[in-house]
């Protein structure tokens, strides 16, 4: 299972940032020992459900000890039996590209 998501503290620091709060995240992700990216958008895990959503709600309690109130946004590619999807995806895609050339 694939989870592409962001998570937003609904308030911001004084110049409009919200980067603390998302660092804190993002360091609960990456303690988690699944794999994972993150880009200037979302960030994408990979495991099965409850471990992936385990993940997502620690993200989203970090988040707000720094606001009550937390935006989450969520997409799952939910494929049971596959795993290293989140670069096998992106390797069968180069691929296709190289044969179109």
């Amino acid at each position: 299972m694939l989870v592409a998501f962001s998570i937003t503290p609904s308030g911001s620091g004084p110049d409009g940032a919200v980067h603390d709060a998302v660092a804190a995240a993002v360091e609960v992700i990456r303690a988690s020992g699944l794999p994972n990216h993150t880009d200037s958008m979302f960030t994408t895990i990979e495991g099965n459900w409850d471990e992936c959503m385990a993940v997502i709600k620690k993200a989203c309690d970090k988040v707000g000890e720094s606001d009550p109130r937390v935006s989450l946004v969520l997409k799952a590619d939910i494929r049971p039996g596959y795993s290293g999807e989140m670069t096998g995806k992106v390797d069968r895609l180069e691929e296709a590209l190289k044969t179109r050339q």
